[in-house]
């Protein structure tokens, strides 16, 4: 530290005071290590004059001079490079600038191009000259997503929470914006648009053989031709903390499309007798005779349930016992609710009545504006209306 400052007070420009303050020491201070290290006779400055060629001593010592200025730069330079890279790329202060990628280490040149020059940056942190041009290239572009991420945010807000990269890309399509699938999972990730996914125990209804069971005629062919060929149904139970609601729907396996569904707090004959009902009256016009499938549950071996299929002249069907894939498609739309709707929130300020209300606008979505991938990346109405089905 004395040399330096000795060298310092030899080289300076100005005044011994103003060295002085600028390494906060003393000005005899200063004086005193000058003699120790150079003796009396040396003059306290060294400037050359235009008209004496400098001593070999002299000459050393600008030498020396140079090379603690170029060591200082240096450690500036370092400096100045872990605390851009704490701030700008959240790193630790002693990060080893050799684990940054050359995107990273493009950052740190850009945020300290106006200190130092290009050249000495591009060395200090490793990086060749045409890799940071090409990164400094494609960080330009990089916010070109910025109108698509808002877009996307909406999306994924205005439907529950619930699409995934596929019904997001056909969403974004449906809105001109023609992004590829793997950008949609890259910006979705980055955004932290991330659908839930949670199972839970499913309610179950089965009270025995109290009567008779049809044969079980799809037989897990769940595909149909046309709608009303067949139909699926089945209950659900939802527990939040305000009590428990039941859900029974009617699915058509044609397009998925809930036909007709019930809500209640009670899991009883009048539940699904009310959705069987409703049903009905969609066929009642055309004539249509679909095929009912259904669990061994207690409520579709009741009275009631009977003897409105055997007015409609309906085909019953139902699983085996025990084989709950018999019934796939109508337990994946239930999945795919619960995942959508009921895991993704909480409920535990809602009342039974604000939930019923949620769980019937949800199925309205479902049938009228929820993408599926498999009909062409649009609803089951839509669907029904592109092939002149319905109204």
């Amino acid at each position: 530290m004395k040399q330096s400052a000795v060298i310092e007070l030899c080289m300076r420009q100005g005044s011994a005071q103003s060295v002085a303050q600028e390494l906060g020491v003393s000005r005899p201070s200063l004086y005193n290590w000058k003699n120790q290290l150079l003796g009396h006779d040396t003059s306290a400055s060294m400037k050359r004059k235009q008209d004496s060629p400098p001593s070999p001593e002299r000459a050393e010592l600008e030498q020396q001079v140079d090379a603690l200025r170029q060591d200082i730069r240096r450690l500036r330079l370092e400096q100045d490079l872990l605390k851009k890279a704490n701030e700008l790329l959240k790193k630790d202060p002693g990060i080893d600038r050799r684990l940054l990628t050359n995107r990273e280490k493009t950052q740190l040149v850009d945020a300290l191009r106006p200190t130092y020059a290009l050249p000495e940056l591009l060395r200090e942190v490793g990086l060749p000259r045409s890799s940071y041009f090409y990164h400094r290239a494609r960080l330009d572009v990089a916010d070109k997503y910025v109108d698509v991420r808002r877009v996307m945010t909406d999306i994924f807000e205005r439907n529950y929470r619930c699409y995934g990269y596929r019904r997001m890309q056909a969403s974004l399509t449906g809105q001109c914006v023609n992004i590829s699938e793997k950008v949609v999972r890259r910006l979705m990730k980055q955004e932290c648009l991330v659908a839930v996914t949670r199972k839970r125990r499913r309610y179950g209804s089965y009270m025995g053989e109290i009567s008779p069971a049809p044969d079980n005629l799809l037989n897990r062919d769940f595909s149909a031709t046309a709608p009303n060929e067949k139909w699926l149904t089945d209950i659900t139970e939802f527990q939040i903390p305000a009590g428990k609601v039941y859900l029974s729907p009617m699915v058509d396996c044609f397009d998925g499309m809930v036909v007709s569904w019930s809500i209640g707090t009670r899991p009883d004959a009048e539940l699904v007798n009310t959705m069987l009902d409703a049903a009905i009256e969609t066929v009642s016009a055309s004539g249509d005779r679909p095929v009912v499938h259904s669990d061994r549950g207690g409520h579709y071996r009741w009275p009631g349930w009977l003897s409105r299929i055997a007015d409609a002249r309906l085909v019953r069907s139902m699983s085996r016992k025990g084989y709950s894939p018999d019934n796939a498609a109508c337990e994946g739309f239930f999945g795919r609710l619960k995942t959508e709707l009921f895991y993704a929130r909480n409920w535990l300020s809602t009342t039974i009545e604000e939930f019923i209300a949620a769980l019937d606008s949800y199925i309205r979505w479902y049938n009228e504006a929820r993408i599926k991938i498999s009909l062409g990346s649009c609803s089951p109405i839509e669907y029904r209306r592109n092939l002149a089905l319905a109204a």
